[in-house]
């Protein structure tokens, strides 16, 4: 037999209806099967988190059939409070599939503790400020004694507390300076 004629016989037609028939059948039992696994068209509406405690989160996030995960805790923000969420992945509203993972970013207790660097004392205040601002500290009192060097940084002070290289104070802290007058003593 011919293969022009074999193309054209009754078995070739009915052998590829039936493998058409079974494509169908298998393409529609695999979408209904994907459609009951997938919950489709069953989706969960993210809660708002901002600002709220982690147990707050954690308990409105299990009410709506979602799972936590702790991302990271980022730079202290004083305008949320302690241990409380700032930010959240996916954002409020968002409409997501049942345990979907939403990922949050807790506010840290406080402010990160920074090293006092070397190398401040005995030099100009010029110099120092920038280096302690650029660290986050913020400058505070500043008290002139008799010293030959004009605004020579002699003493750095937190709270009373003489201040070293080394030691380490939270961001944002305020730090006084003890600086030269340019008088002899």
């Amino acid at each position: 037999m011919s293969f022009i004629k074999f193309i054209t016989s009754k078995t070739f037609f009915k052998q590829l209806l039936l493998a058409l028939v079974a494509v169908v059948v298998l393409c529609f039992i695999m979408l209904k099967w994907l459609n009951i696994t997938t919950n489709h068209g069953d989706f969960e509406t993210v809660p708002q988190l901002t600002g709220k405690s982690i147990s707050v989160a954690q308990m409105e996030l299990k009410d709506n059939n979602l799972v936590m995960k702790i991302q990271d805790s980022a730079n202290y923000n004083p305008d949320y409070p302690k241990y409380s969420v700032i930010e959240q992945d996916p954002q409020v509203g968002t409409q997501v599939k049942k345990d979907r993972k939403i990922y949050i970013t807790l506010n840290p207790s406080g402010y990160r503790k920074m090293n006092i660097p070397e190398g401040l004392i005995d030099k100009t205040f010029r110099q120092v400020k920038p280096n302690l601002e650029a660290l986050g500290f913020k400058i505070g009192k500043i008290t002139y004694v008799d010293n030959i060097g004009k605004d020579m940084v002699l003493k750095l002070s937190h709270k009373g507390k003489t201040l070293n290289a080394g030691d380490k104070l939270a961001k944002t802290s305020v730090i006084d300076l003890v600086l030269g007058n340019g008088n002899r003593p």
